[in-house]
């Protein structure tokens, strides 16, 4: 059975609750693992961090937003915990972004230093990244660079620090800000997201409150840590509740992933529906069929997905989940024991949930969500914080909410992701559902643009080379569906954009949609 959610609970600093899981399932547990393969214990995680967060904090000040720019791996997971030892806030830099983006990240979260690794930038070929960083004036720091200073001195103090630790580590406030994270920018420029010690801890809580988990188990994460589904589903959540970690340092590793998460005996893995999708395809039948259960978020799961995976795979099922960054980011998901395709699973204890109006929309409400996992705020460009009005966070998705059977959401679409056509609003999510029952195996994006006639058009992108407007109106026919909610206008591309999180890039959508107007 799932613990009971205790508000309470979420009143620790990170790194204290670090200590917690530790005396709770034994120091010497290996705890964290990466693809080179060497275990670490929760002590050797704890003095590891002391160890690495002593040296960083030679060359950093106390409350400084100190940049992480690394993949999935141990080597991120003892940087995090290792400046949370002396009181630094991470502010997790990401790599895909573009440099546009990332220069604004670190201009907004007014980062002077920037740690990184040599390996991952030549591996990467991430030189411009580091040359866009530079340009902000932000010293870049080598991790290595870093362990070889690393001496007798400071093995000896991680060793009695790591014996001590609460008297060694930097005492910090559950309400200090835990980490900054940027938002994927899918839908415009990115804003800086403060989430506090609080915000983080209660976000582990309310999920093992919510779905029972093993100690046992191991959590096979090949998210990035700039990405919070990535931070506290394949960092926090195993390291807090007794599973071992496993970080993987790229989604994109299609055929390496899947005998990896066999060898790791992998009970559990975080994905998105694209990425899931592409392992099931590639894997060999026994290679994912050991895995408890699989969660998806970012995006909307299909169900070929869900198909793909309960038939080759033993019947593991995929658990779909919602969030956001602003709430930490676990908002619902549904359980191995209740599993409703279509939903996004049942909200998490500990969160209210409440439903606007949203004029010309019958069929669910604007969701705005309050609970001890919602944001501190949005990071101001004077290093304020601006806080969600009365604790409420609009998450500009329309929903419903099943509140006789446990709260379970369905997503309607964004605020923004409807048309208004004829006068009629029109869901641009199922416009895409559309081209999604007719070509599963493609990729598809749906905007909208102006219509001198109709007010708005939809336009469809996609990968399917054949894709055209028929079989869009005879299935919307056959289902029932309204005819303004079939696009008319169908662009054939190579590759529909997405970001490093695996969503679709409905930016860079937007503007071939303009460039392919214009040139019309």
């Amino acid at each position: 059975m799932p613990r009971a959610f205790d508000a309470r609970a979420g009143e620790r600093s990170l790194f204290d609750a670090l200590l917690d899981a530790r005396d709770r399932y034994g120091a010497k547990k290996p705890i964290l693992e990466d693809q080179e393969r060497n275990p670490l214990t929760y002590t050797d995680v704890v003095r590891a961090s002391f160890a690495l967060g002593r040296k960083i904090a030679g060359f950093t000040a106390k409350g400084e937003h100190v940049g992480v720019l690394l993949p999935s791996s141990a080597g991120v997971v003892v940087t995090f915990f290792g400046l949370h030892a002396f009181g630094r806030i991470p502010t997790m830099l990401n790599f895909t972004a573009g440099l546009r983006n990332l220069r604004a990240a670190v201009k907004l979260g007014r980062v002077q230093t920037v740690l990184t690794a040599h390996r991952f930038i030549e591996q990467g070929k991430l030189h411009d990244v580091i040359d866009a960083l530079e340009e902000t004036g932000a010293k870049v720091v080598y991790l290595e660079d870093v362990r070889k200073t690393i001496g007798l001195p400071d093995k000896l103090y991680a060793a009695t620090a790591g014996a001590f630790p609460r008297k060694f580590r930097a005492a910090l406030s559950p309400d200090a800000p835990g980490v900054i994270l940027f938002t994927s920018g899918s839908f415009g420029a990115p804003r800086g997201v403060v989430l506090s010690h609080k915000n983080l801890v209660s976000n582990v809580r309310q999920i093992e409150a919510h779905i029972d988990l093993d100690p046992n188990w191991v959590m096979f994460n090949p998210l990035p840590t700039f990405h919070c589904f990535g931070l506290t589903g394949g960092v926090l959540l195993p390291l807090l509740t007794g599973m071992k970690a496993f970080e993987y340092p790229s989604p994109l590793h299609t055929k390496q992933i899947p005998p990896l998460i066999k060898e790791s005996g992998a009970s559990i893995l975080l994905a998105t529906d694209t990425f899931v999708n592409q392992y099931a395809r590639a894997a060999e039948t026994d290679e994912l069929s050991g895995l408890q259960f699989v969660v998806c978020g970012a995006e909307k799961v299909r169900e070929e997905t869900h198909k793909l995976v309960h038939e080759r795979f033993g019947g593991v099922p995929l658990l779909e989940g919602y969030g956001a960054t602003e709430a930490s980011p676990v908002v619902a998901v549904n359980k191995p024991t209740d599993n409703r395709h279509g939903t996004v699973g049942g909200l998490l204890p500990g969160m209210t949930a409440r439903l606007d109006v949203v004029d010309g929309i019958n069929d669910g409400g604007r969701l705005f969500l309050q609970g001890p996992n919602i944001m501190s705020g949005y990071l101001r460009e004077d290093g304020g914080i601006d806080p969600p009005e009365g604790g409420w966070h609009d998450t500009g998705d329309v929903v419903t909410v099943d509140a006789e059977h446990g709260d379970w959401i369905t997503i309607k679409g964004r605020v923004k992701r409807f048309a208004k056509i004829g006068g009629e609003m029109v869901s641009l999510t199922a416009a895409e559902d559309l081209a999604v029952s007719v070509w599963p195996d493609s990729r598809h994006a749906v905007v909208a643009m102006p219509d001198k006639k109709k007010g708005e058009r939809l336009v469809l992108f996609t990968d399917r080379a054949d894709a055209d407007v028929g079989p869009l109106v005879a299935h919307a026919q056959s289902i029932g569906a309204p005819e303004l909610a079939v696009p008319r206008r169908i662009v054939k591309i190579t590759e529909v954009p997405v970001l490093g999180t695996g969503k679709t890039d409905y930016v860079a959508i937007q503007r071939l949609a303009e460039t392919e107007a214009q040139a019309a």
